[in-house]
């Protein structure tokens, strides 16, 4: 024939050029290219399509939608579409969250307290007696047998 990567029709051509593609995953629909937002899974025993936010990972039993083609998904007659709820995009801390993380800081910052109400004597040990000195998030450990 001639070179390689050459047929009787010309040079062979990739169907999609590297710089097109996109690690973004797109909707399984034909010529459709808009990116995916929801996955959609057959259940054959139960007759059941169910559409569901998009899956972790690509399975190659199951089908990516854009939001156009997961909002007017139909089924076959004698089939029931499952339609859970859709993620708007990802979680966001509650006020919860950010009180307990700004107690998690505020405990952190302050200085380690002595027993309550107990004046500790010259001879007494520390509070932590296994702790000997301690710099930053390091602390050096006495031994337990001392």
């Amino acid at each position: 024939m001639g070179e390689p990567g050459e047929s009787r029709r010309g040079p062979l051509k990739s169907a999609v050029p590297s710089n097109v593609v996109s690690p973004v995953r797109r909707c399984s629909r034909t010529a459709c290219g808009r990116p995916a937002v929801a996955t959609l899974t057959y259940v054959y025993a139960d007759s059941t399509a169910v559409l569901g936010p998009l899956a972790t990972y690509a399975e190659p039993h199951c089908y990516d939608l854009c939001a156009e083609h997961s909002e007017r998904l139909t089924a076959p007659r004698g089939w029931e579409v499952v339609r859970l709820a859709l993620d708007s995009g990802p979680p966001r801390p509650s006020g919860d969250d950010l009180e307990a993380l700004a107690n998690a800081v505020r405990e952190a910052a302050r200085p380690q307290e002595r027993a309550a109400g107990a004046a500790q004597a010259p001879g007494d040990r520390d509070t932590h007696p296994m702790e000997v000195a301690r710099r930053g998030h390091l602390r050096v450990l006495r031994s337990p047998d001392s």
